[in-house]
């Protein structure tokens, strides 16, 4: 019997939100799998696959991922508030239940991370979404940054503050401030 290797497909973008540093974005033939934040390294792509699809070859193709990168970046332009892509999420059941649920939050809404534990269907499990949400592989299409405190506090995020921040504005939440608590004023 011949074991068959998953092929992943690998590209960096760039966009200005982020300055000079890349977003790496992965897929297999089954879907979008990884996008890496600013702050995470090509190492931080390379060793998610190595946990995550073992035995898999990396392939740096922007072809395989092209509308990946479209949609992307129609978002990050402020054109497009859903995307249409297939997902290859790799998680623990929980997990994978948590992203979904992140899926169906709209555009320009936020939700708490005790919103998501009831949506789930485990009410009390509160840090264990805000876990899964933290280890969402696939960032801003799943989108973990519309996950707020609930006392509307921006909360501890893997991308950083300022990221969650700057796709919040975009989403047209103007009214909210880093600074102190970081508290959204509605």
């Amino acid at each position: 019997m011949e074991k068959t290797t998953t092929e992943v497909y690998w590209t960096a973008i760039r966009h200005p939100k982020f300055g000079d540093r890349p977003l790496y974005l992965a897929a297999t033939k089954q879907g979008l799998c990884r996008i890496t934040w600013p702050n995470e390294s090509f190492d931080t792509l390379t060793t998610w696959v190595v946990k995550y699809i073992p035995g898999a070859v990396l392939t740096n193709d922007q072809e395989p991922l092209s509308e990946y990168v479209g949609q992307l970046k129609e978002y990050l332009e402020g054109a497009r508030q859903t995307f249409d892509l297939p997902l290859d999420m790799r998680g623990t059941k929980f997990q994978t239940a948590v992203w979904q649920a992140l899926t169906r939050i709209p555009y320009g809404e936020t939700r708490s991370y005790s919103d998501i534990a009831g949506e789930v269907g485990s009410p009390a499990a509160v840090r264990a979404v805000g876990t899964a949400n933290g280890a969402n592989p696939i960032p801003i299409v799943v989108p973990c940054h519309r996950v707020i405190g609930k006392n509307s506090a921006l909360t501890g995020f893997r991308g950083g503050l300022q990221v969650k921040q700057e796709l919040l504005r975009l989403e047209g939440f103007e009214d909210f401030t880093l600074e102190g608590h970081a508290r959204f004023q509605f």
